[in-house]
């Protein structure tokens, strides 16, 4: 658990050449199969990987009764203090941020700003949220057409907090690139007439989150 009072769960070597640190999505917690497969997939390739709990999640597994995210100024201190932790155990390991769907929103909008003071070195958003499902409108995309960290989402082409269709009409970044799960979900699951498994497509997220921190750690 580390020195944390968050949950923590850590994969993967420890004399990886680079962490990833994941936050979960607003309704389900780290050690959901989503965020293991994520986790177990990239320490396989050999990342180390950080999963951590916001302070509502971690209570909900302590009492089992359901509870909404904190406010985001809650939900980004807890990630900066995450961030904290590494940096000061590992002060010269690169470090990347993101999460699923809420996780990876907050990151992205944290990033830029712990580059400058922690060094952060990218960002991964995994089903990013670009608008609650059936509100179009109420886009979550402002910070990301001014962000400057490398940054990559993955997202399912049948999202409905955000669909090929529509993100591609978007203004992101040229630091924030797009790769896209064929046919898949919100949690990358595919449509069964698809041929695709989730499995498949989960496999594919871990391997564009691999070839995205070495590209950028390469570069």
């Amino acid at each position: 658990m580390g020195t944390s009072s968050a949950p923590r769960l850590i994969d993967g070597p420890a004399n990886a050449p680079a962490t990833v640190l994941l936050a979960h999505g607003a309704g389900a917690p780290m050690d959901s199969p989503f965020m293991a497969a994520i986790a177990g997939g990239l320490a396989t390739a050999g990342w180390r990987v950080v999963r951590f709990e916001f302070g509502y999640m971690a209570r909900m597994r302590e009492t089992g009764r359901r509870q909404g995210p904190e406010r985001m100024p809650v939900l980004q201190e807890a990630f900066r203090q995450q961030v904290r932790l590494e940096t000061g155990e590992s002060p010269k390991r690169p470090l990347f941020i993101g999460g699923k769907s809420m996780g990876g929103r907050v990151a992205s909008l944290l990033v830029d700003e712990l580059a400058a003071s922690d060094g952060v070195r990218g960002c991964l958003c995994l089903g990013y949220p670009f608008h609650p499902p059936g509100k179009p409108l109420q886009l979550r995309t402002e910070h990301l057409a001014a962000l400057q960290s490398p940054t990559l989402i993955l997202q399912g082409e049948r999202d409905t907090f955000g669909r090929r269709e529509e993100v591609e009409t978007y203004s992101l970044s040229p630091a924030v690139q797009v790769e896209w799960l064929p046919s898949g979900d919100h949690s990358f699951k595919p449509t069964r007439s698809s041929g695709l498994s989730e499995a498949e497509n989960w496999g594919r997220a871990v391997a564009g989150c691999d070839r995205f921190v070495k590209g950028v750690l390469g570069g």
